[in-house]
């Protein structure tokens, strides 16, 4: 079976991550393509799915829901995971505890009628030079630290959870 892993990404860290999860499927022993969702020019070619995207406004890029609107039908009768990558890693305090809250909105700002498996909210990379002044004041005032919070254990892990599940069926 054929994997797709496809990604949103904006700066590149969704884009670490969707490339950490196809390596993990291939060390499983399945077969893996890693493509920007804007790319994918023949989603049939696929058994099974795993798509994300970068979170912007909690919500997945433009990309990645036409790609899941458009490819409805061809995704209801096959595995699909779906993965987000925002930025609860980088939140300290009472903020940090808000941050998983975020992944039911990300979900639901989906294109309906999706079935998935599972979905899982991921860290990403948060750098000062991605966001505008005013976003960088923000940031700092809620607590937030830059860097590269990208848990690859948990990625890891998610990657053998859906390569079982996948060879299971």
């Amino acid at each position: 079976m054929r994997v797709l892993v496809g990604y949103a990404t904006t700066h590149g860290s969704t884009r670490g991550v969707a490339d950490r999860l196809a390596a993990g499927l291939r060390h499983a022993g399945l077969t893996t393509d890693v493509r920007a969702l804007d790319v994918v020019d023949d989603a049939d070619a696929y058994g099974a799915f795993v798509l994300g995207s970068a979170v912007h406004n909690q919500s997945w890029l433009d990309p990645a829901k036409d790609f899941v609107r458009d490819n409805l039908e061809l995704l209801g009768p096959r595995p699909v995971w779906l993965f987000s990558v925002g930025m609860p890693g980088a939140l300290r305090g009472p903020w940090k505890r808000l941050g998983p809250m975020e992944a039911p909105v990300i979900v639901r700002s989906l294109p309906k009628g999706l079935p998935y498996r599972s979905h899982r909210l991921f860290s990403g990379i948060i750098r000062a030079s991605q966001l505008p002044l005013g976003g960088r004041i923000r940031f700092r005032l809620i607590g937030g630290r830059y860097g590269d919070h990208r848990d690859w254990e948990a990625i890891d892990g998610w990657a053998a959870e859906i390569a079982a599940e996948l060879h299971r069926t």
